[in-house]
């Protein structure tokens, strides 16, 4: 079992410093904003983090 929690925590930072790197501190910031609008069911949370997602994806594509 404590292997698993140290993996899924190692592909956790390895997709965070992923994100980091291609789309900037703004990037991070979407992400955790949708991970929290996520955990709180909190849709507008949630949707600001995603816009802002795909608006970053775009720009970078």
């Amino acid at each position: 079992m404590p292997y698993i929690a140290i993996v899924i925590a190692a592909l956790v930072i390895g997709f965070e410093q992923f994100v980091q790197w291609k789309l900037g501190p703004m990037g991070i910031i979407a992400l955790v904003a949708l991970t929290i609008g996520v955990k709180a069911k909190n849709t507008m949370i949630g949707g600001i983090g995603a816009v802002i997602l795909v608006m970053l994806l775009a720009q970078s594509g």
